[in-house]
Formats: structure tokens, sequence, C-alpha cells
């Protein structure tokens, strides 16, 4: 999208009612829109201004925003030097109340318009941290049927109004959103085929939470200077 169109957009995207903020980034725009308006903008973006197709839609936990397991040093980059994420959590461990005022889950919904080969993308926040829930945009894209379920079962986000909202990827009778940010990495039950009771059996994790072995990006002129010197040391060797 040229820079016109970009702001021609942005500019319309504005004056959609219902539209709190438009954020511009990278060459992207982001609509953020309340959860009670969402289908009426959704609505509007499909009729008036051409955005016929969704092409994504996933959700987001802000718990944990701002928090990251990362040391850098002048050599490059060590991972894990430190257990900061709730996600570490051992099996049975309580994790933290999200005491936060701000919301804690957003949806954000992808979209493309062919006609006018420009996307844009929705953002919706939950206002409700202990019961996320928004209204499904099924009936008006129904490309949001499995990636709206994806969503409720990998993070927990109901979605009012879809019409067969159930879990699509975890196994039956699993506990948890494993994408919440406070699901415990190891997770909470490990699965074996028990030759005994000649079935499949569910066990608490036997698995130890631990930081993970640094990782180092080795600088590039270290590699340079050895083959100066292999190249040197092949040089004495031929004369």
């Amino acid at each position: 999208m040229n820079q016109s169109k970009h702001k021609e957009l942005s500019s319309r995207l504005e004056s959609v009612v219902g539209v709190k903020e438009v954020i511009s980034d990278l060459g992207e725009l982001t609509a953020v829109v309340d959860a009670e308006k969402l289908i009426d903008v959704a609505t509007t973006l499909r009729d008036t201004y051409g955005f016929e197709q969704l092409m994504d839609v996933c959700a987001v936990d802000y718990s944990q925003y701002g928090v990251d397991e990362w040391e850098t040093g002048g050599s490059g980059f060590s991972r894990g030097v430190a257990a900061n994420s709730v996600g570490r959590l051992s099996f049975g461990d309580e994790a933290p109340a999200y005491d936060n005022d701000e919301p804690r889950f957003a949806v954000v919904y992808q979209l493309l318009s062919i006609q006018n080969n420009s996307r844009v993308r929705l953002k919706v926040f939950a206002t409700d941290n202990e019961f996320p829930v928004v209204p499904s945009v099924v009936d008006i894209w129904s490309s949001a049927n499995w990636p709206e379920r994806e969503a409720f079962d990998l993070m927990g986000v109901h979605f009012d109004g879809h019409p067969d909202l159930r879990r699509l990827l975890t196994d039956y009778g699993f506990v948890g959103h494993p994408f919440r940010k406070d699901f415990p990495l190891i997770g909470n039950v490990e699965m074996r085929y028990d030759p005994q009771k000649k079935r499949v059996i569910y066990e608490p994790v036997t698995i130890e939470p631990r930081v993970l072995v640094p990782r180092v990006i080795r600088n590039t002129s270290r590699r340079a200077d050895d083959a100066e010197t292999s190249a040197e040391a092949a040089d004495e060797g031929n004369s």
C-alpha cells in the first residue's frame, strides 16, 4: 500500500463509528474497537470498505507483556538466563493472580480487501479478565469458524454467538488453555500407555522446569579472522 493510500485508509477508519483508535506502525494499520461495537464495525468494513476476506483470528494474553528472560552482551544474546515468566511453574503450583487494571485478553482479526489491495487489523479487548468474551464474527465472515474455536481452545476466549464453540486442538477432558501465559511450559499432565490396564492413562507431569542453556550468537568477524589465519598457514606450508 502506497503512502497516500495508507493515509487515506487511516483517515477513513478513524471516521467509522465504534473505532476508538487507529494505530499506524511499520506500514500497517490497526483499528482498536470496543467489543460491543465489533459487529457494527466489522459489517461496515466488509460492506462499505470492501474487506470481504478474513485471513486470521487469534487471541493475545497481555499478562506477561514486557517480561523477558533474555540478557544481552557485547558478543551476542543469551537466552533463558533467569526464570522470570510465570509459565515456569511446577505441577500443582498456582499462578499469581492478574492484578492489573488493564484488560488482559485481546482478539486480533486480520482483514484483506482484494478489490482495493489493502489490509487492516482489528483489535478488540475483552472487558472481563476472568471470563473473556467477545462477539463472534462467523455471520460476517464464515472463515472465522475454526480460528475462533482455536482461540477458545488455546486461550480461553469465549465467542458469543458462535454456532459450535468446542475445543479444536486439545484432547478430550483437557484442563486449562495452553497458550495462556500462566499455563506451565511443561504442562500439567503427561500420558502413556499402561500395559497392565491396557489403556492410555494420565499422570502428573514428571519433567522438572529449568532455565534453558544459554545460546550464544558468535561474532561473525571471528570467522573471518580464522579464515585469514588458515590461509596464511597454507601459504607458509606451500613455501
